[in-house]
């Protein structure tokens, strides 16, 4: 039987690139009901936003939350928190199991070794912090709400086509990366976004509760994907804080949606970003 998800945050980056791959994932039996906080005429899409009734909402057995602000200041990334809680009430009220939040590998405390979920987490920018605080939001919403939805903390690595390198990258343009000592550049987790979604309906039919990495288990070479896009590459000296691969753990995830070698692929990553319309 089909279930229904409700998606918060549809019209965002991540949601715009989620929907449009989610019709193309191999045996999953979930319905994907996009929000939007101002009207549409998207097929499929409900309008609501966070303070009106949800009783123009249907009822529900999960929801994805990729709501969220990526930039502003410390007043604006505070709305990530209360907007997590709010999809933990909405769930409540919609009678959903399940909450899986859009978190950030980047509330981690930088370090070359793989990081895994009981790594330090200690933000190196603000973004990160406001993500941080939402994480924090939800773990104090769950324990005065102990038989409430399950909350899923996604802490996702750099989603192909929607982070920093791709939003500098062009076919046939160039792309500036840091050079390190030894010639070549930074070394990224990466996810394209058809694998970040397969993750997701894996997720929702488990049992899972807590903080998940979401990456391909292995790091993806910078340049790599550049080449791989049809970009030059132009070199700069590597700043002495640089950090020339940062990995996620993703022994966690395997247990739960294995992700094969493939993942990292560079020419997989460019194929996926392009495949959404997102990206370039």
């Amino acid at each position: 039987m089909t279930k229904r998800v409700l998606m918060l945050g549809a019209s965002g980056k991540l949601g715009r690139m989620l929907r449009a791959v989610w019709r193309h994932i191999p045996q999953q039996d979930y319905e994907i009901i996009p929000v939007f906080r101002t009207l549409t005429d998207f097929p499929g899409a409900v309008t609501w936003q966070p303070g009106e009734d949800a009783a123009v909402l249907p009822r529900i057995d999960s929801i994805i939350s990729v709501w969220g602000v990526t930039r502003g200041d410390d007043e604006a990334l505070s709305t990530n928190a209360r907007l997590a809680v709010a999809a933990m009430d909405l769930a409540t009220e919609l009678g959903a199991e399940r909450v899986l939040h859009a978190s950030t590998q980047a509330i981690y405390k930088p370090k070359t070794t793989p990081i895994n979920e009981d790594s330090a987490l200690q933000p190196a920018n603000a973004y990160g912090l406001s993500k941080l605080l939402a994480e924090r939001a939800v773990t104090q919403w769950r324990e005065t709400h102990p038989h409430g939805p399950r909350a899923v903390q996604l802490r996702i690595g750099n989603v192909a086509g929607a982070e920093s390198l791709f939003a500098n990258l062009s076919p046939e343009g160039t792309v500036t990366l840091d050079q390190f000592a030894d010639g070549s550049g930074p070394s990224r987790s990466y996810i394209a976004p058809q694998d970040l979604a397969t993750c997701i309906t894996g997720l929702l039919q488990s049992d899972f509760e807590g903080p998940i990495n979401v990456a391909a288990p292995q790091t993806t070479s910078m340049e790599a994907i550049a080449r791989a896009a049809g970009a030059d590459v132009r070199w700069k000296p590597a700043p002495p804080q640089a950090m020339q691969r940062m990995a996620l753990d993703t022994t966690r995830l395997d247990g739960l949606c294995a992700l094969s070698e493939q993942a990292a692929d560079p020419v997989h990553l460019v194929e996926g970003a392009q495949a959404t319309g997102e990206w370039p």
